[in-house]
């Protein structure tokens, strides 16, 4: 985990991730971090390899030295678009939720959006760009914290726990419960439900 690429790059560099791709409910969220190389919390990595109490910490450190976007797209999007596009319509919106423009982004995974300032893709960007990482940890605690406070709205999912991917618990639920405004139609589990009745 380094600046490697943001200091091959130079200038004002973006990282950006999103959470939310395999989900059955709730929108996919992206994040776009421009870091300070010489302000930012120690201990970022990856997301999915940290505790929810430290990406809470970390978010917080984030949001005192760091400058970030953060887009979504809705669940009515994911169904339009297919969840792809509506990730790259995420990123799209957190570039330009950014306080200020930025020179190049460093976007993880294969794909980038189509967007027209210069970007590239990195497989496992989130394991080995800090921005990136810092970009994971934004967009993962942002969503979070929107499946959590549907819970109330929609008890007997688990979303508190299971932020909406598709566990047994949340399986049952859908089986019990029905299909909320929530989920996301175009999800096979989803529509198989629907089809039901």
């Amino acid at each position: 985990m380094s600046f490697r690429h943001e200091i091959r790059i130079g200038g004002r560099v973006a990282g950006v991730d999103e959470a939310g791709r395999g989900p059955l409910a709730g929108p996919v969220v992206a994040a776009a971090v421009v870091l300070d190389p010489d302000c930012y919390p120690d201990g970022l990595n990856d997301s999915k390899l940290l505790t929810p109490e430290r990406r809470a910490a970390l978010r917080l450190l984030l949001e005192d030295c760091a400058e970030i976007g953060v887009g979504m797209a809705s669940v009515e999007e994911i169904d339009t678009l297919n969840i792809h596009w509506a990730t790259m319509l995420a990123m799209e919106r957190a570039i330009a939720a950014l306080p200020k423009p930025c020179g190049h982004a460093l976007v993880d995974g294969n794909r980038l959006p189509r967007w027209s300032h210069p970007a590239t893709a990195i497989v496992g960007g989130d394991a080995l760009c800090l921005s990136i990482a810092a970009a994971s940890i934004i967009a993962k605690t942002v969503r979070d914290a929107i499946m959590e406070g549907l819970c109330p709205e929609h008890p007997g999912y688990g979303w508190r726990t299971n932020k909406g991917y598709g566990t047994p618990e949340h399986q049952a639920a859908l089986a019990a419960l029905g299909v909320t405004p929530h989920h996301r139609r175009s999800f096979a589990p989803v529509r198989a439900r629907l089809s039901i009745g």
